[in-house]
């Protein structure tokens, strides 16, 4: 029999993430322990592998920081990319590299992937999600204007799905929770796996 998940602790500082499983489920009382890692890319890593490196150190890192009280609940931990011709677009350190990102990026599509990690004193469970996302053709000012929004920033790839680059997303397979941040329906399979029910 499942039991009823009432408390959780997520390994990010992401308001994202956690109105993201808030509202998976509403009640959830959230302990948020962000993981303090290296997130430095590795040349010739795939961006498969690094989402689940980064995803699995963010884990341990915040795992090894509780107490055994907290402990007894489980812990999520995640990390997102935008990946294009296969190298990962993370978050931008500067206006300019968040401009960079958004003129490769425009009129073409590209994935993005998110490792995600369950952790409780009993196991952990992995899994890796990718979306396929689509963004139509940009011009310079309209790249410019979003940038002056700072809206770019702390993303992936520079943009924000669910704020105002909605405007420049022309199509999407897959999920959309994952392109925010975080994939519901597989953080909802993964508790399942762990013996835990939201709903």
């Amino acid at each position: 029999m499942l039991q009823r998940l009432t408390h959780l602790t997520l390994a990010s500082a992401s308001p994202r993430r956690q109105q993201l499983l808030l509202q998976l489920q509403p009640a959830l009382q959230l302990m948020i322990q962000p993981a303090e890692i290296d997130e430095s890319l590795i040349e010739g890593e795939a961006a498969s592998i690094r989402v689940l490196r980064l995803a699995q150190a963010k884990a341990e890192a915040s795992w090894q920081r509780l107490t055994p009280d907290q402990q007894a609940w489980p812990l999520l931990a995640a990390d997102t990319e935008v990946v294009l011709d296969g190298q990962a677009l993370s978050k931008p350190a500067s206006p300019e590299e968040a401009t960079s990102f958004l003129t490769r990026l425009a009129g073409r599509e590209h994935q993005v992937q998110t490792s995600v990690v369950l952790k409780t004193a009993q196991q952990t469970s992995h899994c890796l999600v990718t979306t396929q996302v689509k963004m139509r053709a940009l011009d310079p000012a309209e790249i410019e204007a979003y940038i002056a929004t700072q809206e770019y920033q702390d993303k992936a790839g520079g943009y924000a799905i669910q704020g105002q680059a909605a405007a420049f997303i022309e199509q999407i397979q897959g999920s959309y929770t994952n392109v925010v941040g975080l994939p519901l329906e597989a953080v909802y399979q993964l508790l399942t796996h762990h013996g835990y029910t939201v709903i």
